[in-house]
């Protein structure tokens, strides 16, 4: 069991970590991103993972949007929803699309 505070290593010997919360310090609802680098008894420093977690609500459905990371200019792409999920049972049965613009 771990408690993570953003951007400080938690050191372990084992290749698995709870993240452990409380009612007090939940995880806010949205997505978390966690990094692993791994050292070898040599010393030698993996280059990092990261993975994404969704913290979802148990009452409304969550959205998880897939995209390429790049495409080419003046070409189409596909923005996917399906891994759009309901944790409280129910069934995701519309989406919702919108452009933004440039960040």
């Amino acid at each position: 069991m771990a408690e993570f505070i953003i951007n400080t290593e938690v050191k372990t010997e084992t290749p698995a970590v709870e993240v452990t919360v409380s009612a007090n310090r939940p995880l806010p609802l949205g997505r978390h991103v966690f990094r692993l680098v791994v050292v070898d008894d040599s010393g030698n420093t993996s280059i990092p993972d990261d993975v994404v977690v969704i913290v979802a609500d148990t009452d409304a459905p969550t959205a998880v949007l897939n995209a390429p990371r790049s495409v080419s200019f003046g070409r189409s792409f596909e923005l996917d929803g399906s891994r759009s999920f309901d944790a409280g049972g129910g069934r995701v049965t519309t989406y919702l699309w919108t452009y933004l613009g440039q960040p």
